[in-house]
């Protein structure tokens, strides 16, 4: 008769455990459709196929809520209706009619951590991969129905004419560099080729320039050809809280790993490069004819320079002071030198946190001279998409990069001075968080194991609840299943909000996140107690 009494519990558990899932599975999974839908636009099939990466997402929020929820519910009516108080006086303990309760709550506790901990993870990976592998199509689809598209991330905003998928081309196109701390900047190209590269742990747009022009605050400035290089960062799995457990193991071992501490130590490095070639440019004043040389990124140019003096006042830009003298060198004419420019101004900057290129050396009116007979003198010449010296890039690549930026205050011999404000500014906030992401993969870890774990807790308190509101209703079942859950998740997100505060260590909100599972099982011991003695 008990087993009877078990598998028709179970039943009912189950019956309403799988609906509430179906129904809350695909209200959020929807939901999380809209970022996808704002941030890439993705289309109607592209849609489809996320739901489906989607609904385990939402699993690991779902099933626990569905599970106190059927708990609540199926214990409840059954006290309603009064089986139980005829269960007992029949002779049958309460501790075995919560059996099917227990039954049920292991099964949930058991999922949750799967999911949290390893399935999550892998959908959510695959999900923003099946966006990024239709990531052309979405370019071009936008740019043809609106004429623009908005890269991910903001910064950057794409204007064409007309965009042509089979080339891949963009033509009339309108680049707007829109950076925080600095006015826009717009570039103009005739014709563009996209290619883009979508990998598990990236997303990256390159733009092929021809006939580029580059419109500074005083005056437009013609490139010719160029490469532009945008990383898209991640929606969701550049966050903590999407990875899987070995994930979380190699970004604690390797921080270059996560992608927000990769962008912040590019930032950093830009700066320590600039201050480097500095330091090159200082050493060239002392001696007669000492240059700095700079190769073209396709290894065709050398250029060698020297000035009379520079400034490091701005991030990332050099400004140099006359006399200035730049010696152009064909290397494919045996090295022949090609032409020599003459100035008293310009500037030296790295425009992006491009690891290969991204140097610009520009010129202010200088008289250049061909031969003795070819001369004459340029409103302006400019120099991109230089990459670093190998001096100045040694110990900059990503497998030594934080290294090399936390040893330069102790090492400044390869800096023009000790390093400036503005490189200690973002080492320290580099720092920061270094320490933010070590923090946040201690609260994961533990927060993912008090809610798998929770989730017995939670049940078995649904059970006494329901029995002792006697809610019968959907409503008030419902009412009565949050208050639990709400506990625990009110102690788990403070205890994640704590470690964030890096004033705090870590282990003061772990021990909140814990202690809010032992008040609830506490308080569930309690009730259970309380219901025995009926």
């Amino acid at each position: 008769m008990v087993f009877i009494l078990h598998r028709y519990l179970f039943k009912e558990l189950l019956r309403i455990f799988v609906l509430a899932t179906i129904a809350l599975t695909l209200m959020l999974s929807i939901g999380l459709l809209v970022p996808m839908i704002k941030e890439y636009g993705v289309g109607p099939r592209q849609m489809i196929s996320l739901i489906g990466d989607f609904c385990p997402i939402t699993l690991t929020f779902v099933i626990p809520i569905s599970a106190l929820f059927s708990a609540a519910m199926t214990y409840g009516r059954f006290a309603a209706d009064r089986e139980l108080d005829a269960c007992r006086v029949s002779g049958i303990r309460f501790r075995s009619l919560i059996y099917p309760g227990l039954s049920l709550a292991l099964l949930a506790a058991m999922a949750n951590l799967l999911l949290s901990f390893y399935i999550t993870p892998a959908f959510i990976h695959r999900s923003e991969y099946r966006v990024r592998a239709d990531a052309q199509q979405i370019l071009f689809r936008n740019i043809q129905r609106k004429g623009y598209y908005d890269l991910p991330g903001g910064r950057y905003k794409l204007y064409a004419e007309r965009a042509l998928l089979p080339g891949n081309l963009l033509q009339d196109l309108v680049i707007l560099d829109i950076k925080d701390g600095r006015m826009p900047r717009m570039m103009s190209v005739q014709n563009a080729y996209v290619d883009i590269e979508s990998r598990r742990d990236r997303h990256e747009i390159t733009v092929l320039a021809e006939e580029t022009i580059r419109f500074d605050e005083d005056q437009p400035v013609r490139i010719g050809r160029s490469m532009f290089t945008f990383r898209a960062p991640s929606l969701l799995a550049d966050k903590i809280k999407f990875q899987k457990i070995e994930q979380l193991k190699r970004i604690r071992a390797d921080k270059m790993r996560f992608g927000p501490i990769y962008d912040a130590a590019l930032t950093a490095r830009a700066q320590l490069a600039i201050e480097r070639l500095a330091g090159q440019i200082q050493k060239t004043l002392a001696a007669e004819n000492e240059y700095v040389r700079l190769r073209s990124a396709d290894g065709g140019r050398d250029f060698l320079f020297r000035a009379g003096g520079y400034r490091l006042d701005s991030p990332r830009r050099i400004d140099l002071s006359g006399p200035i003298q730049l010696l152009e060198y064909n290397r494919y004419r045996d090295n022949e030198l090609y032409c020599t420019y003459t100035c008293d101004e310009g500037q030296i900057l790295l425009e992006d946190d491009r690891i290969d290129r991204g140097l610009e050396l520009k010129l202010d009116l200088p008289y250049w001279q061909r031969s003795p007979t070819v001369t004459g003198t340029a409103q302006q010449k400019v120099i991109a998409e230089l990459p670093l010296p190998e001096a100045i890039a040694e110990g900059l690549g990503p497998d030594r990069l934080l290294q090399t930026l936390f040893r330069t205050g102790s090492d400044p011999a390869a800096l023009a001075a000790e390093p400036s404000a503005s490189l200690r500014a973002m080492r320290d906030n580099l720092q920061r968080e270094l320490i933010k992401v070590d923090n946040q993969i201690t609260s994961e870890l533990h927060s993912r194991l008090v809610f798998g774990v929770g989730c017995i807790t939670l049940i078995l308190m649904g059970i006494c609840l329901g029995i002792l509101f006697r809610g019968g209703h959907v409503l008030s079942a419902f009412g009565v299943s949050t208050i639990p859950a709400g506990i625990l998740i009110v102690f788990i997100m403070s205890g994640k909000q704590l470690t964030k505060n890096p004033s705090a260590p870590a282990w003061i909100g772990v021990c909140v996140m814990w202690a809010g599972l032992a008040l609830l099982s506490l308080l569930a011991a309690f009730v259970y107690r309380k219901l025995a003695r009926i």
